[in-house]
């Protein structure tokens, strides 16, 4: 998962993802991770990966709020939006195949 990536390249830039445990876009992600962890582990999995697309949601918008606040430059809002489009396409296509 690219989770690193997204956390490297926002940590310093965005109170957002500066606090552990409070309403953030670091909560987001690890809620995103546990929910794909447990589809990987579930015979039935679409409730769950429903969550996990609502959550790609949240944290495409927190992204997108950070760089309409000049939080971090296009350059960067495009290159983690990839990452975060490509785990969206994942999530999608999982969900399809259920």
């Amino acid at each position: 998962m690219n989770y690193r990536y997204i956390r490297r390249h926002t940590i310093c830039f965005c109170p957002f993802f500066s606090s552990p445990g409070t309403l953030t876009g670091s909560t987001s992600i690890r809620e995103l991770l546990t929910l794909i962890y447990r589809a990987n582990s579930k015979y039935k999995k679409a409730e769950i990966l429903q969550t996990a697309r609502e959550q790609i949601e949240v944290i495409r918008l927190l992204i997108r709020l950070m760089k309409d606040m000049k939080q971090i430059s296009l350059g960067k809002f495009v290159k983690i939006n990839v990452v975060v489009e490509n785990v969206s396409k994942q999530l999608t296509g999982w969900q399809k195949s259920q």
